[in-house]
């Protein structure tokens, strides 16, 4: 009797050792943010070769894109953890300083970013 129950308990553990195998060849890794969106003038035209800034506010690195020929950008592979600021600039005119909070729980977030003053009255 203590055989069969010896050979029952090694072939539970090995059974439960087999399903964390499987389920450790199914973790991903940390999911990153994407932030994308398009940039419009005051009447809500697409700005083509807008110049959009993305600061990090922990590093205060800045990353840069120009909207492309239906005004939309893309940032991807960003970290959740961390608060992001970004605004647009084109010809002049600049839009409002949007913040993407560490604290919204989306992996993709999509904003319009409108250039409607003067770059000076930022």
């Amino acid at each position: 009797m203590r055989a069969r129950a010896a050979a029952l308990f090694v072939i539970v553990l090995l059974g439960a050792g087999c399903a964390l195998a499987q389920g450790q060849g199914k973790k991903k890794g940390p999911q990153l943010r994407d932030v994308a969106g398009q940039v419009v003038d005051k009447d809500e035209n697409p700005v083509v070769s807008a110049v959009i800034y993305l600061e990090n506010m922990n590093t205060k690195s800045v990353q840069s894109h120009i909207s492309d020929d239906s005004g939309a950008f893309e940032y991807s592979g960003l970290d959740p953890n961390v608060d992001y600021q970004i605004y647009a600039e084109h010809d002049g005119m600049t839009s409002s300083t949007h913040t993407i909070s560490s604290f919204d729980s989306r992996m993709s977030v999509n904003i319009e970013l409108k250039v409607d003053r003067k770059k000076d009255d930022k």
